[in-house]
This record gives structure tokens, C-alpha cells and sequence, in this order.
């Protein structure tokens, strides 16, 4: 729809990755020509982080709930096979590193871990208590924490209570699911500003330069990220699909990976799969369900620092792995990376709990993660980018399975 005024129409035919592109390109320019301007420019991604974080928590309460309240018998979300792809999805990753460490071994220089200041989870007992814990959370605190554990449980329980409601209530809700989604597109038009304003502020205060002693750790790390991305994901998409599944898995990677990278927040990146999952032609039944769900639990790009830095940590030490308990390392990654959103600090701070089973101290580990908060610019956003573009390739994978099924 033409607005009347010719640049905002010249803009808008331009799609949303491209515009992307070009304020990823301006914020490293403006970096490199101006720090001081790059660190002002901080404002506008922000910003842009803050409205997404912001609208993300609502969204999926509201469409969760309308999704299942106007659910009709033979409808039904395909939500399990979804799961299974997470499931399958994060062991892969996780054993894929596993298997790094062994072919290409780092060693690492340990720094000060003082700066440490977070207590990480002292067992995996500890992670699914924080996961339960989630769960059963005051709604309003879920929604104003984004707690997406709890969000769902309420959104859920809400759902089918109201499946039973008149249909005045189910086309309010369906009426305010479409109210807020509308906010969400508006949103996300400022994506490029937003790009623009996080990529300067990055490059202008941290650059790459501190990076430089631990290029094999962060090679490492990110050439088994990639492997995943361009190799084990698309064996489970094209499981699902029977065909071509690079098209997918590039539409999911540029659309989806881009704006996770720079944003370094799955929560924030929620809207931007939804919109991708309804431009995708997606049941939203599933998709409103399977996305934030996928934020919290679908995590192979946690497994892959957890056990990547684990094993990093085990050569350091001169410790001998064997085989078996680098599988268990791969088990024990893929349950801790799925509590990893619930956990303060992320992945970083489920690596203690990895070292743990090399007999690594809790000071050797805690210098371990400091040397993942000193890589963090790159391994966050490079992990975000993998776990969030993700969540909607499996989503899409699955729903576009059953599709080819129904069609038999």
C-alpha cells in the first residue's frame, strides 16, 4: 500500500533483510570513522532491543491463549514432533563438539575469574528445580520477567479454559492476539535503525583486538555452530521434508540467524520468528506454541559452548577424556543447555557444572567462564543466531512434514 510520500514508498520496496544489511554496513562504518558517534548511536539498538523484549512476553501470552481457546477438534498443534527435532537437534550439537574437542584440542590461557560475580548452578538437580520453579511462577511476575516457562503454563491453562467460553469471548481474545501482532510488526520495521544503532555501539566499544589470544577456542566454536547450521540441520530438515531443505534453512538464516546475531536475546528474536513463521505459511496453532517454547528449550548453540569449553578446560588440564564420558558430557550438555535460558548468565555458567565431571575445581571452571565472557561478543551472538533461526526451521520443518503427509 502506497503512503503518498515517495521516499517512505522507495524504502518499503525494499525488503526488510536488504535495509538490514545496509544499516549492518553504516553501523561499522560509522564505527570505524567515529567510536564516540558509534557508542551514541548505542541508543537506537537499545531501543530496539527494549520494544521487542518489551512486546515478546505479551505476544506469546495472547496468542497462546487464543490459539488454544479457538483450537477445533482435528486442528491439533503438531507440537511433538517439534520437540523431538529440538531434542535430536541439541544432543547433535553437543556431540558434534564433543567430537571437536577431541580433533582439534585447545588449550586455553586462564585469567582472573574474579569479575565472576554470578553463582553459577552448582548441579543439574539445581537447573530443573530453576525449570519447575519457572513453571508454577506468578503470572504477572512471568510476564513481567519474561519467566516463557511460565508464560506458556498460564497462556495453556487459560487457553482451555476458555476453549469453552462464548464466542463474543474467543473473538475478543482472537481480536487482541491480532492487536498485538500488529504492535509487533511495527516493531520490527525499525529493525534496521535498531541493527544500525547495536552494530556501532559493538564494534566502537569492544572491536575485535581482545579477541585475538583465543582465535583457535572461538574457531573452534564456531566452525562447529556452522556445521550444524549448514550440515546436521538440514539431514533433519530434509528427514522431515523429503527434499531440498537449503532453501529453508538459508531463508531461516538470513531472515531469523541476522537479527538474533545483533540482538544477542532469543526473547527479543521471538517476534521476528513469528512474523517469518506466518510469512512461511505455518499453522499458528503451532508455531505460537512451538517458537517461544523453542526459545527456552531448543538450545544447540548452548550445547556447543558448554562442551566445547568443558573440553577445552579438560586439555588444559592435561585430563584424559575417554570416550564414554564425553558422551555423557554430550547428555548431561543437551539437559543443561535446555535449562540454560532459566539460568542467570546463560551457557557460561552451566560450564562449572560440565567440568564437574573431569573433576575440574570449581576455580578452574569459574576461570573458564571468564574466558567465555572475554569471547562472549562473538560466541553469544554466533550461539543466539544458531539457537533462535532454529527454532523456526524445526517448527517449519515439522509443520511442512505433516503437510507432505496429508498430500500423500
Amino acid at each position: 500500500m502506497a503512503s503518498g510520500n515517495p521516499v517512505i514508498d522507495a524504502v518499503n520496496r525494499v525488503s526488510l533483510v536488504k535495509q538490514i544489511i545496509v544499516g549492518l554496513i553504516l553501523g561499522v562504518i560509522l564505527a570505524w570513522l567515529s567510536p564516540s558517534a558509534g557508542l551514541a548511536a548505542g541508543l537506537l539498538g537499545s531501543l530496539f532491543v527494549g520494544a521487542l523484549k518489551a512486546v515478546a512476553p505479551i505476544l506469546i501470552f495472547v496468542l497462546v491463549i487464543s490459539a488454544i481457546a479457538r483450537h477445533q477438534k482435528g486442528s491439533e498443534a503438531y507440537i511433538k514432533p517439534i520437540v523431538v527435532l529440538y531434542a535430536i537437534g541439541t544432543f547433535s550439537a553437543a556431540f558434534v563438539a564433543v567430537l571437536a574437542g577431541f580433533i582439534f584440542p585447545t588449550e586455553m590461557i586462564l585469567v582472573n575469574a574474579d569479575a565472576v560475580t554470578t553463582t553459577p548452578p552448582s548441579g543439574i538437580t539445581e537447573v530443573m528445580k530453576t525449570l519447575l520453579m519457572n513453571l508454577v511462577a506468578n503470572p504477572i511476575n512471568a510476564i513481567a520477567n519474561a519467566n516463557y516457562i511460565g508464560i506458556l503454563a498460564w497462556a495453556l491453562l487459560l487457553g482451555f479454559a476458555l476453549r469453552h467460553a462464548s464466542e463474543t469471548t474467543r473473538t475478543m481474545i482472537a481480536d487482541l492476539s491480532d492487536a498485538v501482532s500488529s504492535i509487533v510488526k511495527w516493531v520490527i520495521r525499525f529493525a534496521p535503525l535498531g541493527i544500525f544503532g547495536l552494530v556501532a555501539a559493538t564494534i566502537a566499544e569492544t572491536g575485535f583486538s581482545a579477541l585475538s589470544s583465543y582465535a583457535h577456542l572461538l574457531v573452534v566454536l564456531l566452525g562447529c555452530m556452522l556445521f550444524i547450521a549448514l550440515v546436521v540441520n538440514p539431514i533433519l530438515v530434509w528427514w522431515k521434508i523429503r527434499r531440498n531443505p537449503y532453501p529453508l534453512v538459508l531463508t531461516c538464516l538470513r531472515e531469523s540467524g541476522i537479527t538474533a546475531f545483533f540482538t544477542r536475546s532469543s526473547a527479543a528474536n521471538i517476534p521476528v520468528n513469528m512474523a517469518l513463521a506466518k510469512k512461511l505459511g505455518l499453522h499458528e496453532d503451532t508455531y505460537s506454541i512451538s517458537i517461544p517454547l523453542g526459545a527456552t528449550i531448543n538450545m544447540a548453540g548452548a550445547a556447543i559452548t558448554i562442551t566445547v569449553l568443558a573440553m577445552a578446560a579438560a586439555y588444559t588440564q592435561n585430563i584424559q577424556v575417554d570416550f564414554a564420558t564425553a558422551l555423557l558430557l554430550s547428555l548431561v550438555a543437551t539437559v543443561s543447555a535446555a535449562g540454560a535460558s532459566g539460568v542467570a548468565g546463560g551457557s557460561l555458567l552451566l560450564i562449572p557444572l560440565a567440568c564437574s565431571l573431569f573433576g575440574i575445581s570449581n576455580d578452574i571452571a569459574m576461570q573458564v567462564v571468564a574466558v567465555g565472557f572475554i569471547i562472549g561478543v562473538v560466541q553469544d551472538s554466533a550461539e543466539t543466531a544458531l539457537n533462535s533461526s532454529t527454532d523456526v526451521l524445526f517448527t517449519a520443518a515439522a509443520d511442512l512434514g505433516r503437510q507432505r503427509k496429508e498430500n500423500m
